[in-house]
Formats: structure tokens, sequence, C-alpha cells
């Protein structure tokens, strides 16, 4: 899993599969459910920390579905369907080309359409859900439903497509796409450019992107300091448990300095909760899934 995930962390998984179509992998899913075979889905595997041991099971990689189809909208608007397989960056640098409004925000988002739905991933204060108006998913009968805004919900670092968080059937599923409906003619499209280009500066500015992170490891607290903040104020910048690291430059990125094992960076992921907690009494919760 080292090879599948940002962090370059992880053992083997007994089985990895990157269907190239949609059929395929309801085919797939229809033929592990049958034999109890278990499985788990990832994107681009830039929120993950796998474990060192390995993973049960299959992987599926919805790496190769990454179309993107744009649609007329109303006046003024456009809808884009991206796969969740579609890199995040290329899927806003093709809504800036355009002269499309609604995902700058995200540009300097790692990852895929899939991952950042799932996570509703976001910056000051904009996320996935706020363009989002539908999402396709495929359950556990390798059926394709289309869900609806009002049949979803999100929050900060969340999302569900209903209220329970299941699939139509009850069972897991798998999200295969989004719908998102953008503004067009508010700007010219080389002012969304440039301001696309000037957000991906201040992430290289800001966060320490030439080494293996799964981005901000922490969620901000719902009010006050964010959690880098406050693990800078906590004096934790630089603290090392092996070649995981607290980044000096960004004290909500824990990086791989080069030979990190998972258990390194649960365990400075522990000294840095426990430290925060002494300190100001905010217990942190983690953004990056573990699996294992």
């Amino acid at each position: 899993m080292a090879r599948h995930t940002s962090f370059q962390v992880g053992g083997p998984a007994e089985g990895f599969f990157t269907p190239s179509s949609v059929a395929l992998l309801a085919g797939f899913i229809r033929w592990a459910r049958k034999s109890g075979i278990p499985y788990r889905v990832i994107g681009g595997g830039t929120n993950l920390l796998a474990s060192d041991r390995g993973l049960e099971g299959m992987v599926i990689s919805l790496k190769a579905l990454r179309d993107l189809k744009a649609e007329e909208g109303d006046v003024g608007t456009v809808t884009v369907r991206a796969m969740a397989g579609a890199r995040l960056k290329v899927f806003c640098q093709y809504a800036a080309r355009n002269g499309w409004e609604g995902m700058n925000f995200a540009v300097g988002i790692p990852g895929t359409v899939g991952g950042g739905i799932m996570m509703n991933a976001g910056t000051g204060g904009i996320s996935m859900a706020d363009a989002l108006i539908s999402v396709t998913i495929l359950d556990a009968n390798g059926v394709v439903h289309d869900i609806g805004r009002e049949n979803f919900r999100s929050g900060y670092r969340s999302f569900f497509w209903n209220s329970s968080g299941a699939a139509p059937d009850g069972q897991r599923a798998v999200l295969l796409a989004g719908t998102f409906q953008l503004r067009k003619g508010l700007r010219e499209a080389w002012v969304l450019r440039t301001e696309a280009k000037e957000r991906l500066q201040e992430r290289r500015r800001k966060q320490p992107i030439r080494l293996p992170s799964a981005g901000c490891f922490f969620k901000n607290p719902p009010a006050g300091p964010g959690a880098g903040e406050l693990i800078d104020r906590a004096g934790l910048k630089g603290r090392r448990i092996g070649d995981a690291e607290v980044s000096p430059k960004h004290a909500n990125f824990i990086v791989n300095r080069g030979n990190a094992s998972s258990l390194d960076i649960l365990e400075l992921a522990g000294v840095v909760q426990d430290a925060v907690f002494r300190e100001f009494g905010i217990d942190l919760e983690p953004e990056v899934r573990v699996i294992e």
C-alpha cells in the first residue's frame, strides 16, 4: 500500500483491483459479495494511513474512472459530472479554464473527486458540498443510484448520502461520481486561472509538499485556533518518532522523512494529541483515515 498512498507507508494488500469501467466494477463487487471476499475502495490515497501489517481482502482503486462531462444548466450555470477517480486538481483547473466558478477553492487540495466528496474537503469556509447537487453510487448488488442534494447531508469533513450513512439497500456502496453546479459568466477565464495559480503557489509556500504526507492530519476544532496553531503553540514543530515528523513548516502536517512506519506516525499523532490536550484541554480528532 506504500505505492498507493501519499504517505508512502503501508504493507501489502491481499489483492488490488483498478477497474476501467463501471460495468467491471459492478461485476467485481457482485462476485466479491457472493464469494464472501471483503473489499474496500480508495481514491488517490491522499488521506489514508495504511497498516504496516498489510490489509485483508481486496483494495479497489477508482483512479481509472476519471471522466469529466459538462452540460449547460439554467441561465448562468453549467453542471459538471466528475467521476470519482478524477484528480481534484484537474477538475478545478478544467473549470477555471472554461470560466466556470465554484471549484477554485479546491485547486490546492490533493486527491480525487470521490475522496474529496467523502470527506467533504474544503478550505476557507467553502467545501465540496457547496457545489454538489447529486451523487451517483453503486450498491453492493451492482445497481447504480443517483441521489439528489435533498437526500444527502454533509458536515465538517463528513458526507453521507442519506441520514443513516447507508446505501439504499442497507449495504455499503461505492461512490461513482458527483455532479456539480458551477456558475459561468461572472469573471473571465483568465482571472479564474490566475486565481487558481495563486492558490497553488500559496500552498507551496505554506505546506511541506515536497515530503510524503496525508495533508492536514487533524481536524480543526469547532471554535478558536486551528489545529496547526495549537500544535505549534504546544512546541511540537520538528518533533520526531523514527522518520515521522511534525513538519517545521506547517504543524498540522505529519511528514514521512524517508522510512517512517505507520506505527511511527500513529505514535507521533498520539504525542501531539496528548500535548495539545494537556496544554489547552482540546482533544484533536484525526482527519486522516487509518485502514488496517
